[in-house]
Parts: C-alpha cells; structure tokens; sequence
C-alpha cells in the first residue's frame, strides 16, 4: 500500500509506504548495497567499481513518479490521494567507512552542486510541491545503512515543519517587509555568542530558539531563497560552511556524533511569492544532550509539540567554538 491520507484534524497529510518495512535493514559491511561493485562480487545499487558521488531512485520509495490509485475510497471528512514524488539517494563516496565531515572541501563543494542540480529537476515536476535534501547519520537517528549517504525527497505538498516557517515568514514579511531570517542572521552576527562559524558569505549559529541542545543552523548571509541561487562562489562558501559545523560536531564528544540534516528553502509549487521570504538555510540537529545522554521527544515534546531543552544556546556555542580551537590550535 503506498498513499497519502488527510487528517482533518491537524490539517496534515500522512503518507502510508506498507512495502518499506521490506527495505535493508543494518547488512554487514560487504554486503552494503551503497558499495561499489567490484569485479566478480554480488551487484550492488551502484554498478560501478569506483565513483565520487551517485544519485539514484530509492528502491523503497515513500513518494514515486506513477504512484498507484489509493486502496481506499475518500470520504468528505477523509481525503485520500495518491503518493506522487520523488525519493532518491545520494552517496557521497565510494568509501564505505567515511562520514560526511571525513570528505574533502572538493567533494563537498561537488556535493553541494549535486543538490542544486537535482533541486532544480525535481522541482521543475508538476506533481513535486517542495524538494528537501537531508542525511540521517547515525543509529540513533533511524539510520539502516552506515555507508555515506543522503536521501532527496520530493513532495507532493509543502511538509508541515516547513510550512510553519513559510506561514511565520509570510506574517512576518506582511508587517516588516523583511525576511524574518535576515533579521535573525543579523541579530546573531551583532550579538555574536551564539556564532559557531562563519566565513564572507555564510554563517553558522546556534538558534535564540534551539529545540536541540546542539542545533545549528548554517544560511547565506544575503537573501537566498532556494540552492539554485547560489552563485558559484557562494556554493563554495556554503559547503565549507557545512563541513566546518559536521567536524565540529565530532570534536564536541571525541566520537562521531550522530544528527539530521535538512536542508529549508522555498517551495517548488511555481508560486514566485515564497522567494520574498522563503531564506535558504540547513537544520543541523543532533540527539545528544552529552556525550553518554540523548535528548529523547518524550510527553512535553511528542504529545505537546512543545520542547524543553537541557543546554542553553550560548553556552553550547561556546562549548562548539572551544572544542574547535582546542582542536586546531
């Protein structure tokens, strides 16, 4: 069963994929279906003995370009539609035992074009309304395979979590005229305690706001709504943005920290009024709260939808800038 049911309720779309409980779960490391195939060994996804970075249709997708007719009717309280999309994967190295902050400057910079170019295919669909890049690295985040890798998801609507921001944008910007994150951008870069990174175009801060003990977010300085308006420079500014926050994150604990990416920009609906205040900017958020503790969504946060943090902001700042000083002093 693969469909998309509405909940009146929240006024949200839940998507069924009944056939990705069938999808590879945790195989030992030469059996890894990201692996490049090798002469004379079993085939992989990737046929090919050696590459930099492949994208290709997932093979459990939740979203698919010809979708089947839902498995039930719809009723005036229950819509059902079809789960139109795209799901791809994107491995970002041939080498089964890197993460992403183990690549080189070149291959995220080549990464961050990837995502531009596939941004602009799936967006250019008819039937795709917002196109989220995103890693899930780690266990603890619900990932099944440890090669290096990502998924793009096209959607047939604009998820919840973004359209939020889009909808708190849109209010925003009706009473200032301003994008609410430049101003946020700008709040940050006075203030300062909250900075983990920046270079001439990019910025990379823990959020006034933080969910997560050690969120951060990394987005252009000027107005950008989506990654095709990165200019070639600002692509590279913008991956070396990336990689300073992921192997900052490996020097907080001494270990590999585990965390979810996601990339927020405008919607590819054809509505040219989102890039007014739709403010291009990636989601870092990783579950731990310490190095031997998680942060888990439990009642407050799961039932409530509203978080309560162990760690303030600035002091999770300054903890990131000094693990990063201690390390390359």
């Amino acid at each position: 069963m693969t469909e998309r049911r509405y909940d009146p309720t929240r006024n949200e779309w839940v998507t069924f994929a009944t056939h990705r409980q069938d999808r590879t779960y945790k195989p030992k490391a030469d059996f890894c279906p990201l692996c490049p195939t090798k002469s004379g060994a079993r085939k992989t996804e990737i046929d090919r003995e050696n590459f930099e970075i492949v994208t290709f249709d997932n093979r459990f997708p939740a979203f698919s370009p010809e979708a089947p007719e839902p498995g039930v009717q719809m009723t005036e309280l229950y819509p059902v539609a079809p789960a139109n999309g795209r799901c791809e994967v994107v491995v970002y190295s041939d080498d089964h035992h890197l993460t992403f902050s183990d690549l080189t400057s070149a291959r995220v910079r080549l990464l961050v074009d990837v995502w531009v170019d596939r941004w602009k295919i799936l967006g250019s669909e008819d039937s795709i309304a917002y196109v989220m890049p995103f890693e899930n690295k780690g266990e603890e985040v619900g990932t099944t395979l440890s090669h290096p890798h990502g998924q793009i998801y096209g959607y047939p609507y604009i998820p919840p979590v973004p359209l939020r921001e889009l909808t708190a944008a849109q209010s925003y910007y009706a009473e200032h005229r301003r994008c609410v994150e430049c101003d946020v951008i700008q709040g940050e870069l006075k203030a300062g305690s909250r900075i983990v990174f920046e270079n001439d175009s990019v910025v990379a801060w823990v959020p006034f706001w933080a969910r997560y003990p050690y969120e951060v977010h990394v987005a252009p300085k000027v107005h950008l709504p989506n990654l095709a308006s990165l200019s070639v420079p600002l692509r590279r500014n913008f991956a070396d943005a990336l990689l300073h926050v992921a192997k900052n994150y490996d020097l907080l604990f001494g270990f590999s920290l585990p965390y979810i990416m996601g990339f927020h920009q405008s919607p590819t609906d054809g509505d040219a009024r989102w890039n007014d205040f739709s403010h291009l900017h990636v989601e870092f958020t990783p579950p731990n709260r310490s190095a031997d503790k998680l942060k888990y969504l439990a009642g407050s946060e799961s039932a409530g939808g509203a978080f309560i943090s162990d760690v303030a902001p600035e002091s999770a700042a300054a903890l990131l800038r000094e693990r990063w000083e201690l390390a390359n002093d």
